[in-house]
């Protein structure tokens, strides 16, 4: 391995055309996973190889792939593939394709990527015609190989990449019956950054007496990753994360959350606040989601906001920052998040906020699996949030919610805003009960008026008030059912009444909604009080 490391990938006895590319790409040395494993992989061993993010893994499956397909020299057949790699992710599998096509430059050989989220029309036009290395996701192979787009019986060349990400994400079973259609006689490679005993079991599964190849403990970060952890309170992240970003050493940033909602949450904020940030989580679709990556390449962006989908595979140089807005639920998914920075031999930093009322277990299971303590660090003096191209500077003390037309905010504004919030729903309070006590009085000046005209229907006494049989105070209608009229006054009710049927209140009284009958039932006693005292009067 030494010697490889020494003389470079011309020593690997890789085609001059791929050290050529290679050396375009300002690749001149292999890293410790590519000597430990490209040299076997071209002599034919199957390969089951512990790396972490970053190490370098992508070339050193991709590189003896494209030399061995060259050697071969067979000719492309429709719908077949000579070498299939799988990835758990969209963003891994567009970042594999990418290398491949780079390191492939001159080569004649012809690349394919079949994935979620985008049209299925042009991966079948690709696999139509056949393709040298076709690299994919599990759940859209699937549905290519159920419809007969693809036929794998003639792939020789299988590389599994993050196996223990497709375990988390539930493809095991995809992939075994990706296998079981692949040949028979093939060449293997499972690379993955942990050794859960499921992966082990597929490995067993599918690998012929591999090499066995670890470059570095699992949960060992990169020497160049300065790690920082916050203590802040969930209430107070947005604000500290805010200022935070707006300082000038916060270059190009990834800012990591748990969950999709929180990553919009975050996202709207810091555009709120005037920062130029893009969101990506499994929601968006993978042209969002490319677009966005495109941008924060290309530096248009400063903040990319996302969920752990990019916690591995995500390739983009000169990172300076990654920051875990809430501790991961997976102690191992925080190795790979902080691995986005301090790449190549770049220096980054890692900040954590961390709430100890709800995280502290989360911080314990990570320093367990990174087999050291994170210290606190206390909270710097930030200023306000001025980013460039802003004049929207984020005041002291204010929490910026979004979706909600309002901040809360101290200072005299602040106090002006809750006063006129405030005043406005009593005014509004007091104009529904004014309202209300209106058509109290104005049902009992009816009410009184009717009783007094002499109008009323004979009935049972009630004071000094005569009441329709069946009447109550608050009623709008009656409805009087067939034998139950009052002995006596079987004379005296109407057709209706003997009917069954329903009738009209008196002239006079109205049919009252159902949210005022209560307030007008409330009433009926003082309006009869009222009606007993005119009829003295009178």
């Amino acid at each position: 391995m030494t010697e490889n490391l020494q003389n470079g990938f011309a020593a690997m006895n890789l085609p001059p055309v791929l050290v050529k590319n290679l050396a375009q790409m300002g690749i001149s040395a292999p890293k410790p996973i590519q000597a430990k494993t490209i040299m076997p992989f071209l002599q034919g061993r199957d390969i089951l190889a512990i790396a972490q993010t970053g190490s370098g893994k992508t070339f050193a499956f991709s590189l003896p792939i494209l030399a061995k397909i060259i050697s071969l020299g067979t000719k492309r057949q429709p719908k077949t593939a000579a070498a299939l790699i799988l990835a758990p992710t969209r963003e891994l599998a567009v970042q594999i394709e990418e290398a491949v096509r780079l390191a492939s430059k001159n080569m004649h050989l012809r690349a394919g990527l079949v994935l979620g989220g985008v049209s299925r029309l042009r991966q079948i036009k690709q696999m139509a015609a056949g393709v040298d290395v076709l690299i994919a996701t599990p759940g859209r192979l699937m549905d290519h190989v159920r419809e007969g787009n693809i036929d794998l019986s003639h792939t020789r060349f299988f590389v599994l990449d993050e196996a223990d990400r497709m375990l988390d994400m539930g493809f095991i079973r995809d992939v075994r019956a990706i296998a079981a259609r692949l040949a028979k006689r093939r060449q293997t490679a499972l690379f993955s950054a942990t050794m859960p005993k499921e992966v082990s079991g597929l490995a067993d599964s599918l690998l012929v007496s591999p090499l066995k190849v670890e470059t570095a403990p699992q949960g060992t970060i990169v020497a160049e990753i300065r790690e920082t952890v916050y203590a802040v309170a969930q209430k107070d992240k947005k604000e500290v994360l805010t200022r935070l970003l707006a300082q000038e050493a916060f270059r190009s940033i990834i800012v990591f959350t748990r969950t999709k909602h929180g990553a919009d949450t975050v996202g709207r904020v810091l555009a709120k606040a005037g920062c130029p940030v893009e969101v990506i989580h499994g929601n968006k679709s993978q042209n969002a989601r490319q677009r966005a990556l495109d941008s924060f390449r290309r530096g248009e962006t400063r903040v990319l906001v996302a969920t752990d989908i990019a916690a591995r595979g995500l390739d983009v140089p000169g990172i300076t920052h990654v920051v875990n807005y809430e501790f991961p639920v997976e102690a191992e998914t925080y190795v790979h998040r902080i691995g986005r920075t301090g790449r190549n031999g770049a220096a980054g930093e890692a900040v954590t906020l961390y709430d100890a009322a709800l995280e502290a277990s989360r911080l314990r299971a990570v320093e367990k699996v990174t087999a050291k303590k994170l210290p606190l660090d206390p909270l710097p003096v930030l200023a306000a949030a001025v980013f460039p191209n802003s004049e929207k500077p984020v005041t002291a003390g204010a929490t910026v919610e979004m979706g909600r037309k309002a901040a809360d905010k101290t200072g005299v504004a602040g106090k002006k805003k809750r006063f006129r919030t405030e005043f406005g729903r009593a005014k509004a309070a007091k104009a529904v009960a004014a309202e209300a006590a209106m058509t109290d009085r104005q049902g009992a000046d009816r009410r009184r008026r009717y009783f007094a005209s002499g109008r009323e229907k004979p009935g049972r006494r009630e004071g000094n008030v005569t009441a329709r049989p069946g009447w109550r105070p608050g009623a709008g209608k009656m409805f009087v059912e067939p034998g139950r009229i009052e002995p006596g006054r079987e004379e005296a009710a109407s057709p209706e009444q003997k009917a069954g049927k329903q009738r009209k209140s008196a002239p006079g009284s109205r049919v009252l909604s159902r949210h005022k009958r209560r307030a007008e039932a409330m009433a009926s006693a003082g309006a009869e009080q009222k009606a007993r005292r005119w009829s003295r009067r009178k």
